[in-house]
């Protein structure tokens, strides 16, 4: 078949979806706005519609249907635990995805051609929104965070080193460390006039001759915290001084709230600082993407990079390209106004727990589309420690223990049909704590937290949890 057949490289790329860099290479004048492929438009009245419940039950998803499989038949009503997004997806990226698929064929992928389109994106929409300039040449495309960080802790941390944690913090973290065969120092958190606040003493106390990696989240997961320059400044100057590098997972970026602001660790003015630092990041949060397995990190040492990169594999997929390219080049909107409405949905939250939920406490998280709860009053009340203990002495033997965290989670399930992650998993300072996902419609959100404010009422009386 000639080119002319309409199978050019370049012009497969731009029907396929990945279009803007696509037209860069070729000359674009302007790389962001070139000819789309997915024909990208916002509604009418310019308003994107994250009111309608998007129902994900039968979708095999794990925040709906995995919590069904082990709770039960009619056991969850609202998955609210998982950190995926209940959001229609961007019709840029419905769009590219159908344009793809048209094309009936899945073989290789000119990794050659895409990646520089995808690093490039990657590069302009961080230059546009945080001022941050990554030459795209640095970066390295993975499959996710996940292994992106654990070939960092291989490469910097031996087995059975320790690793920096300010926790309460992303769970996952610690699979990480399983993974890589490292070990977990906690470093709590703080928790100063209403919201959380690293320690630094602490921070620094915890290191010893064999800690060479801190992983930082920022904005920090579960906590809604968007660290300042000056926060990331100083846990920069300790970890430069001990010589421990600082693996920034900074994956939920985009979701900050109205008057917060996201400081990326590579913005930071001191070099010295920066150059001891990785960055990994993704559009999945962002755009709802986790499913389509791609992700980035980069440093502006190429030292670091250079070391890591041996220990890394991306196995990286068609659909998830083309997916990833469409959000970051054409779903700028659609982010924006997702954003803008979370920050809302937060308002909202804070003021009904205040009002109607005496027995849980909440702060105003500054980013994510997560809500850290603080159920220390119902873990009381249900006497979860225990219901924990009870359940432990009187178990098959072939079933695990669960904590008391586990007890309120199964609470909440049972009887008022919502899921939340339990705060044990989170490490030190996760106790009586559950983590609450509001990146879903208000009206779920709202169903949900009239539901959970019943439950707390009877909660005296309602301890059967199975």
């Amino acid at each position: 078949m000639s080119l002319t057949d309409g199978l050019n490289r370049r012009a497969f790329l731009r029907n396929a979806g990945l279009t803007a860099l696509a037209g860069a290479a070729a000359g674009t004048s302007n790389p962001l706005m070139a000819a789309a492929g997915s024909a990208f438009q916002a509604p009418a009245n310019g308003k994107f519609d994250f009111d309608t419940v998007y129902n994900r039950f039968g979708s095999h998803s794990t925040k709906f249907d995995q919590q069904i499989r082990v709770y039960g038949k009619g056991s969850v009503e609202v998955g609210m635990g998982i950190a995926d997004i209940d959001f229609k997806a961007a019709p840029c990226i419905t769009d590219a995805l159908a344009a793809r698929l048209k094309h009936e064929n899945w073989g290789y992928l000119d990794m050659g051609e895409a990646t520089p389109m995808m690093t490039e994106a990657v590069a302009a929409w961080n230059k546009k929104h945080y001022g941050v300039d990554i030459n795209p040449s640095s970066m390295t495309l993975s499959a996710g965070v996940h292994p992106a960080i654990i070939a960092a802790l291989v490469t910097f941390s031996p087995k059975g080193s320790k690793v920096l944690l300010q926790t309460p913090t992303y769970n996952g973290f610690y699979g990480d460390l399983t993974a890589s065969q490292t070990k977990a120092e906690d470093v709590p958190l703080k928790f100063v006039n209403g919201q959380f606040a690293m320690d630094f003493e602490e921070f620094e106390r915890r290191i010893s001759i064999d800690t060479n990696t801190f992983i930082l989240c920022n904005p920090q997961n579960p906590t809604g915290n968007c660290w300042s320059a000056a926060d990331l400044t100083r846990i920069g100057e300790i970890c430069l001084k001990h010589r421990v590098i600082v693996l920034a997972d900074e994956i939920h970026c985009d979701w900050v709230s109205k008057g917060q602001k996201y400081t990326p660790f590579a913005s930071l003015p001191n070099k010295a600082i920066v150059d001891n630092s990785m960055t990994f990041k993704a559009a999945s949060k962002s755009f709802g993407l986790a499913a389509h397995k791609v992700a980035w990190f980069y440093s502006t040492n190429p030292e670091l990079m250079a070391r890591v990169r041996p220990n890394h594999r991306a196995d990286l997929n068609t659909l998830g390209i083309v997916a990833n390219q469409a959000a970051i080049t054409e779903g700028e909107e659609w982010q924006r106004q997702a954003s803008e409405y979370v920050s809302g949905t937060h308002d909202m939250v804070v003021n009904f727990v205040a009002d109607k939920i005496p027995m849980i406490k909440v702060h105003r998280a500054q980013g994510t589309y997560l809500t850290w709860l603080d159920v220390t009053a119902v873990a009381e009340k249900i006497n979860s420690k225990q219901m924990a203990a009870d359940y432990n002495k009187s178990k098959a033997a072939n079933m695990p223990n669960l904590t008391p965290e586990q007890m309120v989670e199964r609470f909440f399930v049972k009887y008022a049909k919502v899921h939340l992650n339990q705060g044990a998993s989170y490490g030190t300072g996760g106790a009586n704590h559950m983590r609450m996902n509001i990146g879903t419609s208000r009206k779920l959100v709202e169903t949900a937290l009239n539901s959970i404010a019943n439950a707390c009422k009877n909660a005296g009386t309602n301890t059967n949890v199975f």
